[in-house]
């Protein structure tokens, strides 16, 4: 046999995809709706043209994989599934689907909506890719503004920003906690200002939108931090007091490792998120069903 393979065809390929996966070459003709005769001179063509037999027709009733098929049928399949992934990313094109999206998050927004969404997204469109972001405060908003992102769901910053449309997608509870042994959650009785005397943690504001704005912040001498995964660490290692997302302590409060704190005045607040995008760039079908069932999780969470 030759050492140098030619080029094979997917329509051969098919055919030898759809022995191994019938087991016969009468099955195949069946599935393919073709003489058996024309399966196995096709098939014969292809193990021609590779120069290697793919298929043990001799020692066994049904043809069987050699070694050689069996490396060949990875790559068969993968090539295979990468026209149908091909045709149906095309469909898509055709008939509106964005190629992919840029979606930015708040970090404050509850993982579960996020998981919750993304799955049914990725099954609803296997053909668009999506880019996630996760930002805090007003960098989300900029994105949007910029056209870095098609989508995001941001808090409340935007609110009287010019052209963008808006979509309530719910809120989140944020609740100041410390970790046991903080002053402020070993009192028995806080008095008004308490948390003014203790380092607070806050989370800062990368963007030129809201910057040297402070939201929540009483502390007069407070940590500023740059990713919310950092404030929740360092909360539970007891350097200072904050506020933080509900869902996103819950174990840690059942566990004792952070205390939701008693303050005056300060016993948590809702923090509320819309998602947007510009008016001039209107999303696609697949953003809007992404809009729609953001908006749906919200739907079902004031019903519960």
């Amino acid at each position: 046999m030759s050492s140098n393979p030619g080029i094979p065809t997917l329509d051969q390929l098919r055919i030898f995809l759809t022995i191994v996966e019938d087991g016969s070459f009468a099955g195949a003709a069946r599935k393919l709706h073709r003489a058996t005769s024309v399966i196995s001179y096709s098939m014969a063509n292809l193990e021609l043209q590779l120069g290697v037999s793919l298929l043990d027709r001799t020692t066994t009733r049904k043809p069987q994989l050699t070694e050689a098929g069996r490396t060949v049928l990875a790559e068969a399949r993968s090539i295979y599934n990468g026209i149908d992934g091909l045709r149906s990313k095309v469909k898509g094109l055709l008939q509106g689907l964005e190629a992919e999206i840029h979606l930015v998050i708040d970090v404050l927004f509850p993982a579960t909506r996020i998981v919750d969404a993304l799955k049914n997204f990725r099954r609803e469109f296997p053909t668009v890719q999506l880019h996630l972001h996760m930002e805090a405060l007003g960098a989300g908003v900029e994105m949007v503004l910029a056209g870095r992102a098609a989508v995001g769901v941001c808090g409340t910053v935007h609110r009287n920003i010019p052209g963008l449309e808006r979509v309530q997608v719910g809120f989140v509870q944020l609740i100041p906690v410390a970790a046991p042994e903080h002053p402020l959650a070993q009192a028995s009785v806080n008095l008004p200002g308490a948390g003014r005397e203790h380092v607070q943690l806050v989370l800062s504001d990368r963007s030129e939108l809201t910057r040297n704005r402070d939201f929540g912040v009483v502390g007069t001498h407070s940590w500023r931090l740059s990713d919310l995964g950092s404030k929740h660490m360092l909360l539970r290692e007891g350097i200072g007091w904050g506020s933080m997302p509900a869902p996103m302590v819950e174990e840690d409060l059942a566990s004792g490792r952070l205390v939701r704190l008693d303050l005056p005045g300060d016993q948590g607040l809702p923090y509320g998120f819309d998602a947007i995008y510009r008016l001039d760039t209107p999303p696609g079908p697949a953003a809007s069903w992404l809009i729609e069932w953001l908006a749906s999780q919200a739907r079902q969470d004031r019903i519960d």
